[in-house]
């Protein structure tokens, strides 16, 4: 009986084969590392610049922390999928296996992926930054492309505004190219206030100040304003006012109760002080009227003015009949 021989492989043979695989361990050792890594080190990462940045902005931000650990969930994800997926191509590289179609594959899948969802990841991006940049937050009144509204939500792809007659409106991301922030940090309620050209602007500017002094005592409003009333001066000549500019440093989205409130109280000083507040009015003036005077006609001429009388009398009781009828 003759038995099948066997091929031993040689000494070269082996040495190459168990190279590769202590390479192939090597790069899945590396990537488990680095992941873990990532894992460990995002959380303190993320905690350090939520710190510095409450810190900067004074007081803490539950929004800011759920803003930070939501991309630090993405780009923890992201980074630990690319390392695996570069490490099982190394591994199938070292394995002997051809990568060539799996990469040109790849490159396929991809383009028609991007030319497909090209708006999606335009969104994305650009909701990254939004959130990464820290431009608007939830419960912020903004104005976005000439839009305002209170902030309710902001994703990765869309915010989602809510205006003040409680229509919501929602914006891709990517096609956002304005944004205003009212409430960012803190805020102000502009004054421009017109009085009568009589008034003494430089008495007008102390009551405004004494409203504002007196506000600010207040409560609840002595929590809600920052600095006293900055009065810039008499802005413009208005055609029937004196246009004086003024405004108040309030919290953020604080501005518009106290705005409200120091206009009542305006609207009553000034009624008590007697000040002037000008508004449109139209006056009209009659001259005075001749005296009648008589006038005298015979004959045919008479006739015919009272005809003419007649006919001027009977002309819009004829054109009424005509409209009923049609």
């Amino acid at each position: 009986m003759v038995l099948p021989s066997i091929a031993i492989p040689k000494t070269e043979q082996i040495y190459a084969a168990a190279g590769h695989v202590i390479r192939i361990l090597v790069i899945l050792l590396i990537s488990w590392i680095v992941t873990s890594l990532i894992q460990k080190y995002f959380p303190q990462l993320r905690a350090r610049i939520v710190r510095q940045m409450t810190h900067h902005r004074g007081g803490a931000d539950i929004e800011l922390e759920k803003r930070a650990a939501t991309l630090s969930g993405i780009f923890r994800t992201t980074l630990a999928v690319l390392i695996w997926l570069i490490a099982i191509v190394m591994a199938l590289k070292e394995a002997g296996f051809d990568i060539g179609p799996i990469l040109a594959g790849a490159g396929v899948i991809g383009l028609a992926v991007g030319f497909g969802a090209q708006n999606l990841v335009q969104d994305v991006i650009s909701g990254v930054f939004l959130l990464l940049e820290n431009q608007v937050r939830v419960n912020d009144v903004a104005v976005l492309n000439g839009t305002g509204g209170l902030v309710e939500a902001i994703n990765l792809r869309t915010t989602v505004l809510r205006g003040e007659d409680g229509t919501v409106h929602v914006f891709r991301n990517g096609a956002v190219t304005t944004l205003s922030n009212m409430t960012h940090g803190y805020s102000y309620y502009v004054f421009n206030l017109g009085v009568a050209y009589k008034e003494d602007t430089d008495h007008v500017i102390e009551v405004l100040k004494g409203i504002a002094d007196q506000l600010r005592t207040e409560e609840p409003f002595n929590a809600m304003i920052r600095e006293p009333l900055e009065v810039m001066g008499v802005d413009k000549f208005a055609d029937s006012a004196v246009i004086v500019k003024a405004r108040i440093k309030t919290g953020p989205i604080q501005q518009w109760t106290v705005g409200r409130e120091m206009n009542r109280r305006i609207k009553k000083k000034f009624d008590e002080l007697g000040i002037e507040i000008p508004f449109p009015q139209t006056g009209i003036s009659f001259n005075e009227v001749s005296k009648p005077f008589q006038l005298q006609m015979q004959g045919p001429e008479r006739e015919q003015l009272k005809a003419l009388i007649r006919e001027v009398q009977q002309e819009p009781a004829a054109m009424s009949g005509a409209n009923g009828r049609s």
